[in-house]
């Protein structure tokens, strides 16, 4: 069973409303290790060090990702990561805005994440490791999007069924 400190950074729980004692927040608890291995990933994704890219421009990214993707709350979560980071005053990249295009790429429309968007990438100067990094932060937003949204849905038909 997890301690009280991992239900209290559990981002997905707090950006979908869920609080101890409620069903849904009973149920996701209910595979403890999915939740617990997602807050990992998230942590991971972001403090793992990456040569050429920084744990804040990928903070910066996801806050873009989070909220093109119309989730404010998991936006919120992310630039307070960044106001919050030891280094949050370490200017962006000056790959930042080829990495803002393809994560919008990604999060819009995952087909034109191709070649011709990796070479972009390329020419803002970053390597392989740093694509591959910001490909797996994107698609585990992806991921954390669409579980939060879920829950959200969840949470509101239950509300909807319980008038």
């Amino acid at each position: 069973m997890p301690d009280e400190r991992s239900e209290d950074i559990d981002v997905i729980h707090r950006a979908a409303g869920l609080a101890p004692g409620d069903a849904l927040h009973a149920a996701r608890r209910f595979r403890a290790k999915v939740v617990e291995a997602t807050q990992a990933s998230h942590d991971a994704l972001l403090q793992q060090p990456v040569d050429g890219l920084s744990s804040d421009d990928r903070l910066r990214v996801a806050a873009h990702v989070c909220t093109i993707a119309g989730a404010p709350m998991l936006a919120r979560h992310y630039e307070a990561l960044l106001a919050a980071a030891p280094e949050g005053d370490t200017p962006s990249s000056p790959a930042l805005a080829a990495m803002l295009d393809f994560a919008t790429v990604l999060t819009s429309d995952p087909r034109e994440g191709d070649r011709a968007a990796i070479e972009a990438l390329r020419r803002a100067g970053l390597g392989d490791p740093a694509i591959v990094a910001l490909a797996q932060l994107v698609a585990f937003l992806s991921y954390q999007l669409r579980v939060v949204a879920g829950l959200q849905a969840m949470r509101a038909g239950a509300t909807e069924i319980a008038r």
